[in-house]
């Protein structure tokens, strides 16, 4: 078996006295495991660093098995992140959000946002809110996608302004009034057109993917929030400021 692919390097673990296994989010792929010999040399450890863009060539005699990479580097994204914590915590918490995946599921389209979201995390203005959306598109790659194109009681999309902690399903702001101290914002970049309109949107919009994260992802499988999320959101907050 082999195959060739476009991969945004996750992490990896030693293997042996020189190499690593290396997992990678590929295009075509999935999210990817295998053996890279040589893995901790001088010239490979850069290349192999969370965040960077590399060119995979997958090998195994058998498909289900372990397998090895032969990695040639394309983007060395770490190298521009480097001076940047928002960017670092960013890199660690897309991985775990990636993780997550099923190993070996195809998810094209979130491979795509992946890149785009790396290649715009020293960007403190607009990080924060891709990230956002990034989880939003990991919810629904995951089967737990909000419906925020209507209002769950009228079918109407106008003046949409809450979720349904229990839905998942957008309110408007007349068929919510009466429940609004039980329902989550729906910030005004989430909706259809909508655009940043302060601080309050970015943080708004982390808390709205937390909770639907926690309560259909990390709960279930006894996990905290991850460290480098609760890091990201609060320098991303503090870029807001």
């Amino acid at each position: 078996m082999q195959w060739t692919d476009d991969a945004l390097v996750l992490g990896v673990r030693r293997q042996g006295e020189t190499g690593v296994v290396l997992e990678a989010m590929t295009r075509a792929h999935g999210r990817h495991l295998g053996l890279v010999h040589g893995g901790r040399s001088r010239r490979m450890q850069p290349v192999l660093q969370p965040g960077n863009l590399v060119r995979a060539t997958w090998r195994s005699r058998l498909d289900e098995g372990l397998g090895a990479f032969a990695v040639e580097p394309l983007d060395s994204a770490l190298s521009r992140l480097i001076g940047s914590g928002l960017a670092l915590y960013g890199v660690g918490h897309l991985a775990a959000l990636l993780r997550l995946l099923p190993e070996r599921d195809p998810h094209p389209d979130l491979f795509e946002a992946a890149r785009v979201l790396i290649a715009h995390l020293h960007d403190r203005t607009v990080a924060p809110v891709l990230m956002v959306r990034f989880e939003l598109a990991i919810l629904t790659e995951l089967g737990f996608g909000l419906d925020l194109g209507a209002c769950a009681a009228t079918g109407g999309n106008d003046a949409l302004i809450y979720v349904s902690p229990k839905s998942g399903r957008a309110v408007s702001a007349s068929a919510g009034e009466p429940y609004r101290d039980r329902l989550l914002a729906l910030p005004a970049f989430l909706r259809d057109g909508g655009r940043l309109e302060g601080p309050d949107d970015v943080r708004n919009g982390f808390t709205l993917t937390g909770y639907f994260l926690t309560q259909h992802i990390w709960g279930p499988r006894a996990l905290p929030t991850p460290e480098d999320r609760t890091r990201f959101v609060a320098a991303g907050l503090d870029a807001e400021r």
